[in-house]
């Protein structure tokens, strides 16, 4: 019995240690450049005139970021004439053997930013553990808030079998001014590895 307390209060410790360098709801963001698949950097200030940033933390490998990509590559298809801005960032580029290449990200072809996280400095100022996690950041007189951030949806497996969209919602409610009913759901997904 001990030896479980002893775990749990040094996994509540290491927990809170790595939660305090994070953004927070309510945080403004900080701009911040990567590179994508071609080695073009990319910057969260390129994105000034878009009225909301949804920026999703993904990768290539993970089979639960494979069942939400045609999802999200929908909704920001769906947002973008709203003034809504997605980014992909893979905060496995580089971690090692079978991570994910830049040709990886850059055979993806999508039509919003896929960027490589290499260092995972920004994985870790935004606190992502899992793929993929989105956060949810509004433009609030040319600074971004972070409004949301966690699941995308209920069922990760069965796009049928959603109930509640919390990442829809949510984009529905920054765009319309609303307060957040939602802000913070935990993600289902596959632990982001920290190298």
């Amino acid at each position: 019995m001990k030896y479980l307390a002893s775990l749990v209060v040094a996994f509540l410790v290491t927990a809170s240690v790595f939660a305090q360098g994070s953004y927070q709801l309510g945080s403004k963001v900080a701009d911040f450049s990567l590179k994508d698949g071609q080695g073009n950097a990319v910057s969260l200030s390129n994105f000034a005139d878009s009225k909301t940033v949804v920026v999703v933390f993904t990768d290539n490998k993970c089979p639960y970021a494979k069942l939400y990509e045609n999802r999200l590559v929908t909704m920001s298809s769906t947002y973008a004439a709203r003034g809504v801005q997605f980014i992909f960032i893979n905060p496995g580029v580089g971690a090692g053997e079978g991570s994910d290449t830049m040709q990886d990200l850059a055979a993806k072809n999508y039509s919003f930013p896929y960027l490589a996280d290499e260092g995972q400095r920004i994985s870790q100022k935004f606190g992502a553990t899992k793929t993929p996690e989105v956060f949810v950041l509004h433009n609030m007189g040319g600074e971004f808030v972070l409004k949301y951030k966690g699941a995308i949806d209920d069922s990760p497996q069965v796009e049928s079998g959603v109930r509640s969209n919390y990442l829809k919602t949510v984009i529905d409610d920054v765009l319309a001014n609303k307060n957040i009913s939602t802000t913070d759901k935990r993600a289902t997904g596959c632990m982001i590895k920290r190298y």
